[in-house]
């Protein structure tokens, strides 16, 4: 479970920090403290902060899905039956095609990201979603391009300015 940080959890240096982490994925606290301007046990003492308070979820590379052969990405808006929203969760998390999700409000109960090699692999992953008894219906968007690719910075920015 990750603990709520206030809205004062991250200073310009984390911000930096992060920053850097994000142009230069493979960079190690040697050279992270040296290109920040700070002691190496600085950083590795934030870093550890970071991750033990849940701002910092992972160190893992990105992947690019269509370079990866997954060519047909959608998001689903479904609407699912009361109180199944357990069922959806589990049903979600075991098909790989599924690569995000989330409880939402508005006309939908849960929103997600798929993704598939093909239309045909997109098309068998929703019939899948909506033989679901747990999920009353289904509608889709095919995503054509990324317009804004995921990001947090420019929000951390819009806090700390000066980084």
């Amino acid at each position: 479970m990750r603990m709520r940080r206030s809205p004062d959890a991250l200073d310009p240096l984390d911000v930096r920090l992060l920053a850097l982490m994000e142009e230069h994925p493979r960079i190690g606290a040697l050279e992270l403290s040296r290109r920040a301007g700070v002691a190496r046990a600085t950083v590795t003492a934030r870093l550890q902060r970071l991750t033990t308070a849940g701002i910092v979820t992972g160190f893992g590379p990105q992947v690019d899905l269509e370079a990866a052969g997954f060519v047909v990405q959608a998001l689903a808006t479904l609407e699912i039956a009361q109180g199944r929203l357990d069922d959806v969760t589990r049903l979600l998390a075991a098909l790989p095609g599924v690569t995000e999700a989330y409880a939402t409000t508005g006309a939908g109960d849960v929103v997600c990201r798929l993704a598939a090699e093909s239309n045909e692999a997109l098309q068998d992953l929703l019939l899948v979603l909506g033989q679901s008894p747990a999920i009353r219906r289904s509608t889709s968007v095919v995503i054509l391009s990324t317009l804004v690719h995921p990001r947090v910075l420019p929000l951390l920015r819009q806090r700390h300015p000066d980084t």
